[in-house]
């Protein structure tokens, strides 16, 4: 087991309902160093959620090992949980009680608390502080309860599903206030949907599926289980050129797609082809594999596809 890591998970397995019932988490390891943004993503029913449950403490593994700053999340909770902040899909305010009395009563509860007036500038949740929570849109319940995650200065941080329901402006604003956290040495442990938003901040990530880690690495690494595509109209009477260790395929509209694990190359090789013949390529794209193509293969997949 590394000590360095921030979270560390050996074996981890998480069962329901006895010998009837079923494995959640099959066996998993990965590591989440610090100061680095660790994402999980999850197919449905992935096991993602029981994973969580586990590393904050929430409740014990069936088996394997879990640690936390080297400690047990759960029977050590007492000193590992001032050290972490959560944020959770489900928040539970109080609908009655204004933002800033939300605030105000988080903070009551730690030890070394941000100023409130400093929690809602950094979510920007100034101007609505004298407003009741029942009064706020979703997206402004969303920032309170990132807020309330780092009033603490927490060292590890858990943010499940923290831009859900906001506007691209305010998701851009959440990203440059996590991208400063990490910058200040927080260490993020991240879930999300928005694969685009894994791709973002990610240093490293694990896809779960069927509770097991089926794609670790990078978001380039992971990206690359899927070959770069280029596309284009094909000129009419025009026949596709050979190109190598390439997959190319026609539709009955003549739009040509090429699946490559080379794509310089291979653009290349079509460029030049495309100006001996004087031909002009209609509707030309050419981009890298994506991390959204990589996870849809796998969700998609019996097994996933192991890296």
């Amino acid at each position: 087991m590394d000590e360095s890591a921030v979270i560390q998970v050996e074996r981890l397995t998480r069962s329901y309902g006895g010998r009837r019932g079923y494995d959640a988490v099959r066996g998993i390891d990965f590591a989440v160093r610090r100061g680095e943004l660790f994402a999980l993503l999850g197919t449905n029913g992935a096991g993602k959620t029981s994973t969580l449950e586990v590393l904050e403490g929430l409740t014990q593994p069936t088996s394997g090992t879990v640690r936390v700053f080297g400690q047990d999340p759960y029977r050590d909770r007492r000193t590992v949980r001032p050290r972490v902040g959560i944020m959770l899909q489900d928040r539970g305010f109080a609908a009655d009680l204004t933002v800033a009395e939300t605030t105000r009563m988080w903070t009551g509860t730690l030890s070394t608390p941000r100023p409130v007036g400093e929690i809602l500038e950094l979510v920007e949740l100034t101007a609505r502080a004298n407003v009741r929570v029942r009064q706020l849109s979703g997206g402004e319940r969303q920032r309170l309860g990132l807020g309330l995650a780092i009033a603490g200065r927490p060292e590890l941080l858990f943010l499940d599903e923290p831009t859900a329901g906001l506007d691209p402006e305010n998701r851009q604003n959440a990203w440059q206030l996590i991208s400063r956290l990490l910058e200040s040495g927080t260490t993020v442990l991240l879930t999300t949907h928005y694969l685009a938003e894994a791709a973002e901040l990610a240093d490293r990530l694990a896809i779960l599926h069927r509770g097991r880690i089926v794609a670790l690495g990078t978001p380039a690494e992971i990206a690359g289980i899927r070959p770069a595509r280029i596309s284009f109209r094909l000129p009419g009477g025009a026949a596709l050129p050979g190109l190598p260790q390439a997959v190319a395929t026609v539709n009955e509209s003549g739009k040509v797609a090429v699946d490559t694990e080379d794509l310089q190359s291979t653009l290349t090789l079509l460029l030049s082809w495309a100006t001996r013949h004087e031909l002009r390529l209609e509707e030309l794209t050419a981009r890298p594999a994506s991390l959204e193509e990589a996870f849809l293969t796998i969700a998609e997949s019996d097994q996933g596809a192991v890296a």
